[in-house]
Parts: C-alpha cells; sequence; structure tokens
C-alpha cells in the first residue's frame, strides 16, 4: 500500500534506502570492525564502560550446573525485557561504582540488574540471584521507585505500567506450575526447563522461542484487544487493511515479546542447546529503527503537523509507522547482506540490528533532536516500547 502511495499517514522514498544502508554499514563497521557482531538484546545492555556486569557475576558465581546459570539468565532476562519500555528524556540511573548517570535502555538494564543482584526479586534470602513467581506478585509502585531511583526530579515513564506487568508475570507464571516449576518453585527460569524438554536432538527453532513466549506470557499483557478471551498482546487495530474477512485489520508486532526471545538465545546456548533460525524472527517495530527511516527520509509524513503531535500507541500513525518499519528492516537487511557477500545465517537480522541499526537510529535521533526523542512523539504506558 505504501509503494502505491495509498497510506494515510506516511509516503515511502526507497531512493532513500541506500543511503540509510550507507549509514548503518559505517556504524556497524565502527563498532564492530571485523563484523565479529553478537546478537542485539538485552544482554548488550548490562556492558558498561567495557565491562560486562552480568558476565563478571555470573563467572564468579559457583552454579550448581550450567541449567542453574541458565535459569537465573531467563529470570534475570524476562524482567528486565519487561521493564525495558522507553525511559523518557527525563530519568536516568545513578550507577554506584562509577558514580555516572546513565539514561534509557542501558540506565535501564542496570537498575534492573542492580534489583535482581540484591534479592529484590527473590522469596529466598539466600539466593538473591532469582527471580521468584511469590516475590513478582508482591513488587510495588514503592519498590520500583526505590530501585530504580524515581523521583519528581527524576521522573520514569510508565511505572505503573510495568509494575503491572511484573505482577502478572508473578501471576501467570503460578498458574502453569507445568511449565514454570518442572525443577524448581514457580520462577521465569522454568521457561529454560520448558525449552529445553521441548528442544530436538538439543536444537530449537528461534521461532519456536517466540511461539512458546507468547503462548505462555500472553495472558501478561495488558487486555487491549482480545478474541475468544485471548488477549492479543502488542497486537493492534488498522482500518486500512479492513476487508469481508473477520479481524483482517489485526496487525500483530509483539516488539517486547521478541526482545525476549532475541534474549533468551544466549542463554539456552550456553546450556549447550542450539538455537537455529535466528532470522526466523522479524526486526523489531521500536522506536529507533522506525525512527532511522523517518530522519533519513525513507518515511515522510503525509502530513509534516503530526511531527509535532502526540500519538496514542494504537493510532494508525504508530501503527503504520512500527508495521513499515519491519518491512523495511527486511530489505534494508537483504540490501546489507548483497553488498557484504553474505547470507541470513551469517548474518541475520539479531546482529543487523545489533550493528546496525538501533544504533544508527539513536545517533541520527540525536543530531536531529535535543535528547535524542525519537521523531514520532508516542504516548506510552511503559508495555509497548
Amino acid at each position: 500500500m505504501g509503494l502505491k502511495d495509498g497510506l494515510p499517514s506516511f509516503r515511502i522514498d526507497l531512493g532513500r534506502l541506500e543511503d540509510t544502508v550507507d549509514l548503518v554499514l559505517a556504524t556497524t563497521r565502527s563498532a564492530y570492525p571485523t563484523f565479529e557482531i553478537p546478537f542485539h538484546s538485552r544482554w548488550r545492555h548490562f556492558v558498561v564502560g567495557g565491562t560486562d556486569r552480568w558476565a563478571a557475576l555470573a563467572d564468579a558465581t559457583e552454579w550448581r550446573d550450567e541449567t542453574a546459570r541458565a535459569r537465573a539468565e531467563f529470570d534475570l532476562a524476562m524482567v528486565s525485557v519487561l521493564l525495558d519500555a522507553g525511559a523518557g528524556p527525563s530519568w536516568s540511573y545513578r550507577d554506584a561504582v562509577t558514580g555516572e548517570r546513565i539514561g534509557r535502555s542501558e540506565g535501564l538494564a542496570l537498575a534492573g540488574l542492580d534489583m535482581f543482584v540484591h534479592g529484590a526479586f527473590s522469596a529466598n534470602s539466600g539466593y538473591p540471584m532469582r527471580v521468584d513467581a511469590e516475590a513478582l506478585a508482591r513488587v510495588s509502585i514503592g519498590d520500583l521507585s526505590k530501585g530504580f531511583q524515581i523521583s519528581d526530579d527524576n521522573p520514569l515513564v510508565g511505572v505503573a505500567g510495568r509494575v503491572g506487568l511484573l505482577r502478572r508475570l508473578g501471576e501467570q507464571i503460578s498458574a502453569a506450575p507445568g511449565v514454570f516449576a518442572c525443577n524448581d518453585t514457580p520462577r521465569p527460569g522454568g521457561l529454560f526447563d520448558h525449552l529445553a524438554a521441548i528442544a530436538r536432538q538439543g536444537s530449537i527453532a528461534a521461532p519456536r522461542i517466540l511461539s512458546e513466549v507468547l503462548h505462555q506470557l500472553g495472558p501478561i499483557w495488558p487486555s487491549r484487544l482480545t478474541i475468544g478471551g485471548v488477549p492479543l498482546g502488542d497486537c493492534w487495530r488498522y482500518p486500512p487493511l479492513k476487508d469481508e474477512e473477520p479481524n483482517s485489520d489485526l496487525l500483530p508486532l509483539h516488539k517486547l515479546s521478541q526482545w525476549l526471545s532475541y534474549s533468551l538465545v544466549e542463554p539456552l546456548q550456553r546450556a549447550g542447546i542450539a538455537v537455529t533460525d535466528i532470522d526466523g524472527l522479524t526486526g523489531l517495530a521500536e522506536y529507533r529503527n522506525g525512527g532511522l527511516f523517518v530522519d533519513t527520509g525513507v518515511l515522510r509524513f503525509r502530513e509534516p503537523a503530526d511531527a509535532a503531535r502526540e500519538h496514542d500507541v494504537s493510532s494508525p500513525l504508530v501503527v503504520e509507522w512500527r508495521a513499515l518499519t519491519v518491512a523495511l528492516l527486511d530489505r534494508l537487511a537483504d540490501s546489507l547482506r548483497q553488498r557484504l557477500g553474505l547470507d541470513a545465517v551469517s548474518l541475520p537480522l539479531a546482529k543487523i540490528l545489533e550493528g546496525g541499526t538501533w544504533s544508527a537510529g539513536r545517533a541520527i535521533a540525536r543530531k536531529h533532536r535535543a535528547g535524542g526523542a525519537p521523531p514520532v512523539k508516542v504516548i506510552s504506558d511503559g508495555t509497548v516500547f
């Protein structure tokens, strides 16, 4: 529809895509000169000043076996990703190690890691580095405000939404002991055991990880839309798609669920489970990737005034922008691979995002706007971006 200039909110200029590829390629080469690019995942945000905080802690811990570490990493990844919706431009976290104030995703990651390490989500004081369902179910706004150093002078967007997600996560885990309590009391890390059990010959495909995340954690998302009593999560109605088929106007995006799925790959691999079809997941429909295409001119507002307005996350404009982001990431990835002579196995989207589009989107946003705000102003409740 966009290529036929038939969208209500954005125009597409594919003539600008190669310039965007140039920017992404230059950004990737600057960060990873040898092109040994890790996956785009939550684990990258635990690296502060060149030190991988989690790896240092985990490597110094005497785990009972490799599965014990994997469960702890699943615990950490799941809680950290759910706390990772946009922080807003005014919040930052003072790092106790360096004394620096760190904002955005890195600050959120560090705050969540510190809470995890100090047992904020554990029901057993003797084992702080774990997450228990019963502890999640009683997390309060006060707990998060203290852990994330939130105040009137340091406001965080969507605090209530984040707390609600954690509580519902605890409730869902308790309600599904067959999945989350196979080898322990109910905890997010139980999903590791579930995935290990369904892996075939020690291997599991990335889309299967996403499928399990969507099915097992689906009830935790706010019930904006439901079909047959099933909450659809990050899935939205887009009226221009409507035809005679029921629900033909639905667009599934599942940004946080895919971000979580990407973040579960490395713990599985460390535990000896191979993960295949990494490129089977889509690019992430979030504001750094989407902002990259707006700021490079691939996407243009049909109505320039829309750039100054705030838009609800469910608005057709935001849904259109996010869906276009996913489609354009595929086109950008194809072009980038052709230039480098690589395929989707050697250079999956998970590496292109990390190399990559997310970093380039952040860098160009800082050039265009004070504080690096995205080019589309989205009203967030802390459960989508």
